[in-house]
C-alpha cells in the first residue's frame, strides 16, 4: 500500500502548501495595501516556497491613460536585474571553454585602454575593475537616446581615468556589464539579444521575456511612468542600446521564477559553475565584496540572501532568494518612483518567519 501512503503525503503536503499561503497573503496584503493605489501605477509580486507559488498578486495600473489594470501576467522592464542572465551567459562561454574568466579583457576589445594594467572578465563581472560607471558621467544624456552599437558605447567611456587600480576596490559599474555583452557577441558571434533569446529564453520556456522594446507590441506589456510635481507622466525615452546588457531585458515574475529554479535545477550550468556565481569574491587585499556575477550576496535577519534589484525610466525591479528556506521573493513596479527594494525583503522576512 505505499502508493497509498505516498498519496496522503501529498495530499498533506498540498494542504500545507495552502494554509501557508492562505497565512501569508494576508501578512503580505497588510504590507502592501498602503502602498499602492487602485487607480495610480502599479505592481507585482510573487512569493514561492519550493518552487511553488505562494503569493502572486497584481496592484495599480498597467496604463493609467487607458485605464488598464494591472495584472499577474504584466510585462516589466527589469532594468539592472538584467545583468544576472549577462553573468549566466558568460559563465556558459566559460563551461564550453570559449572564454576563460581569467582572460585579459584586451585579448578581446585590442585597442581597450588599460593604462598598463590587467582588466579580467571575472573584475568585470565582480565590479571590480576599476573602469568608470558611464551611467555617472556628465556626458550621458547626450547619447541616452542614439542607437549606439556596443562598440560605439564602449568608445565613449573606454578613455575616462580609472577610478582605482583592478581588484582593489567594488564599485558598481554599468560599464563592466556593456563590455561583458560585448564580449558574448565577438565570442558566440550572435547578438547579445539573440543569444540570450536562444540559450535561455527560449531553453527555459521562458515565453514573456526579451530584449526590450518601445516600438513593437507585447502583449500584457506595463507602461513606464515617472512621477512630477504636475503628477505622473510616460516614461522618458532612452535607447535600449544604451542599457544593452546592463539592463535592457524584460520579464515577468512568472518567468522570474522560471529562471529561479533553473538556476537551482543546473539547468544552464554543471553545479561548480553555477556556484561561482554565488561565490563571495575578495578584492586584492583579502577584503570581502558580498557580490558574486550578478548577484548581492548579503544577510537578511541572519539568513544568507542573494539579490539584485534594477532601475531604468519608468520602472524599478527587484528579487530575493532564501537558499536555506527555498524561498523566492520578486517584486516588479512600473513607476521609478516606487522602489520595491525593501518591500522585498520585508515580504522575504515574512515569508521565513510563516514558514
Amino acid at each position: 500500500m505505499n502508493w497509498v501512503r505516498s498519496i496522503v503525503l501529498g495530499l498533506l503536503c498540498l494542504a500545507a502548501h495552502e494554509a501557508y499561503s492562505q497565512t501569508l497573503e494576508a501578512k503580505v496584503d497588510s504590507i502592501l495595501q498602503d502602498k499602492f493605489q487602485a487607480y495610480a501605477t502599479g505592481a507585482v509580486f510573487l512569493v514561492s516556497q519550493d518552487g511553488l507559488p505562494a503569493y502572486r498578486k497584481a496592484l495599480g495600473k498597467a496604463n493609467i491613460e487607458l485605464d488598464v489594470d494591472m495584472n499577474p501576467e504584466s510585462v516589466f522592464k527589469i532594468g539592472s536585474m538584467t545583468k544576472q542572465f549577462t553573468a549566466v551567459a558568460v559563465l556558459m562561454l566559460a563551461e564550453n571553454e570559449e572564454l576563460s574568466l581569467a582572460d585579459d579583457i584586451t585579448q578581446f576589445i585590442p585597442d581597450y585602454p588599460t593604462h598598463g594594467e590587467s582588466i579580467t572578465i571575472h573584475q568585470l563581472l565582480t565590479h571590480t575593475s576599476g573602469i568608470k560607471n558611464f551611467t555617472e558621467m556628465k556626458s550621458i544624456m547626450t547619447i541616452a537616446q542614439k542607437d549606439l552599437s556596443p562598440k560605439e558605447l564602449i568608445d565613449f567611456f573606454k578613455d575616462e581615468p580609472m577610478d582605482f587600480k583592478p581588484g582593489e576596490e567594488f564599485k558598481y559599474s554599468n560599464s563592466s556589464y556593456v563590455i561583458l555583452g560585448y564580449i558574448i557577441e565577438l565570442v558566440s558571434g550572435m547578438s547579445y539579444e539573440d543569444f540570450i533569446e536562444k540559450n535561455i529564453f527560449q531553453k527555459l520556456g521562458m515565453n514573456d521575456s526579451r530584449y526590450a522594446t518601445d516600438r513593437e507590441i507585447v502583449q500584457n506589456r506595463a507602461y513606464g511612468y515617472q512621477q512630477t510635481n504636475e503628477g505622473y507622466v510616460n516614461k522618458r525615452h532612452i535607447s535600449f542600446n544604451i542599457t544593452y546588457s546592463a539592463g535592457s531585458l524584460m520579464s515577468t515574475v512568472d518567468d522570474l521564477l522560471k529562471w529561479q529554479e533553473a538556476l537551482n535545477s543546473n539547468k544552464l550550468l554543471s553545479p561548480e559553475t553555477t556556484q561561482l556565481a554565488f561565490t563571495n569574491y575578495e578584492l586584492n587585499n583579502g577584503e570581502k565584496i558580498d557580490y558574486g556575477y550578478g548577484w548581492h550576496l548579503k544577510s537578511l535577519n541572519n539568513m544568507s540572501v542573494r539579490e539584485h534589484g534594477g532601475s531604468i525610466f519608468g520602472f524599478k525591479s527587484m528579487a530575493v532568494y532564501i537558499p536555506e528556506r527555498d524561498i523566492y521573493v520578486v517584486g516588479l513596479t512600473n513607476c521609478d518612483c516606487v522602489s520595491p527594494t525593501q518591500i522585498v525583503r520585508d515580504i522575504a522576512v515574512l515569508a521565513a518567519e510563516s514558514l
